[in-house]
């Protein structure tokens, strides 16, 4: 795996501060032009895949956001546990991974199970996406 190129504390950290204001400040006004665009422009469908694509995006930041938190309270550490953090990944697609190794705690397995109320095979099937989608995005 290549490494990543390490910058300072200070400039990593302004660069955070950077990108929360922005996300403060322009979502709502990006979000909002998205919904009148496509209601003017009939096209209602589109907003399904918006919201899901905005969705995922929320989903991967949490992965790396809460890492710390959700690798000490949905896992248990093993050879086989697959870890929170990836960029690319939803909190979803981990839970998946984990529930099939066996490496779930008692409260990741009640996460995975509320998940998967909520939409059957919900973390198996997001394994299945993020794989088609990592496909998808190198061609």
């Amino acid at each position: 795996m290549k490494k990543e190129p390490t910058m300072s504390l200070f400039k990593s950290f302004l660069l955070f501060c950077i990108a929360i204001l922005l996300l403060i400040f322009t979502t709502p006004i990006g979000f909002l032009y998205a919904l009148l665009r496509q209601l003017l422009f009939g096209k209602l469908k589109t907003l399904s895949v918006f919201f899901l694509e905005v969705a995922i995006s929320i989903d991967n930041t949490g992965n790396v956001m809460m890492q710390y938190l959700l690798n000490d309270l949905l896992l248990i550490k093993r050879p086989t546990t697959y870890y929170f953090g990836n960029k690319k990944e939803t909190i979803s697609s981990v839970i998946g991974k984990n529930s099939l190794t066996d490496t779930l705690s008692p409260l990741g397995k009640a996460l995975n199970a509320f998940l998967n109320w909520i939409d059957k095979d919900h973390s198996f099937n997001s394994i299945i996406y993020d794989v088609r989608r990592w496909v998808r995005d190198k061609d």
